[in-house]
């Protein structure tokens, strides 16, 4: 099973420029051309962050950019995750379940999570079973998977699939000793570790950093794939955040004897690692200082003035 990961496009309604003076629909159009070499796909998985306002129009121009590049790999399926940015009613008005054929049209999917959600869901692909689950808090940039989701995802564990499962979602369960990551991240890996504990599941697929980043959930290998509309630069000086130009992605590959493996792909932009912003520690501090969940004793939360 070869995957091509993305995540965090951050369309916008329209392909102008955005208030950081670049285009993130040309970040996206740069990454799909330099990725159009690959063979051997069998599925794209985009995992959240796909409209930076939560624009139908953005969900549309991200079905047809993707779309068109699944029908040139063969007509491969994609499979959509919310992030924070996204809107769960025009991410369904759109996208449907998350689980598209090539053409952009609803695939059949064996679930569909039937309560607060309509945007997880599980289907099979070439004997994995995929399950894309929304991670999603409106209003907030941390993440959370509500209880009802993973009695559901737990459910449908129970029955393992033919070579395993492929779980795709937003915020990373994992992070590095970092104020943002910690805060930005999920905030109930932990739950998430009780429901999987186990089960099938080969691969976990998150985005939300803006960086590449591997580890384990327990014993579950977790993938963060870096953005593509930018990228954070972890160079910075301690308690402070810059981001760059830079279009992302990853290959994932499944099976044989030493998956999973992971490659990651950086488009050949002339004007790559210019930087689009900066905030000093002292802004770090506020935002997390004002947006942190106070009961639950950790910063969980930050400002969606960053593009994440």
């Amino acid at each position: 099973m070869r995957i091509l990961h993305l995540s965090d496009t951050h369309l916008e309604r329209t392909d102008a420029p955005n208030r950081h003076g670049f285009s993130a629909t040309d970040s996206l159009r740069l990454m799909l051309a330099e990725l159009r070499h690959q063979r051997g796909v069998d599925a794209i998985v985009v995992t959240g962050d796909l409209a930076n306002d939560g624009a139908v129009e953005a969900y549309a121009a991200v079905r047809e950019l993707v779309g068109g590049f699944a029908r040139r790999m063969g007509g491969v399926p994609v499979f959509y995750t919310t992030g924070n940015h996204d809107e769960r009613e025009a991410f369904g008005k759109v996208l449907g379940s998350g689980h598209l054929a090539a053409d952009g049209t609803d695939r059949v999917v064996s679930a569909v999570f039937p309560v607060e959600f309509a945007c997880a869901a599980v289907s099979d692909l070439g004997g994995y079973r995929f399950i894309t689950l929304d991670s999603l808090v409106p209003g907030k940039v941390y993440g959370e998977l509500s209880r009802a989701q993973l009695d559901w995802l737990e459910e449908e564990l129970r029955t393992p699939a033919e070579h395993g499962t492929v779980l795709a979602f937003h915020h990373p369960p994992i992070s590095l000793d970092t104020p943002t990551q910690r805060a930005f991240g999920l905030r109930n890996p932990g739950e998430l570790a009780d429901a999987i504990r186990g089960s099938d599941v080969r691969v976990v697929l998150t985005g939300h950093f803006h960086v590449q980043l591997f580890g384990f959930l327990e014993a579950t290998p977790v993938w963060v794939t870096p953005g593509v509309v930018n990228r954070i630069d972890l160079t910075t000086a301690p308690g402070t955040e810059r981001a760059v130009r830079g279009a992302s992605a990853s290959l994932v590959e499944l099976g044989g004897e030493t998956g999973p493996m992971f490659h990651t792909f950086h488009a050949r932009d002339p004007r790559a690692h210019e930087t689009l912003y900066q905030l000093d520690a002292a802004r770090v501090r506020s935002i997390l200082e004002q947006h942190a969940p106070r009961e639950k004793g950790d910063p969980r939360a930050a400002s969606r003035d960053a593009d994440r």
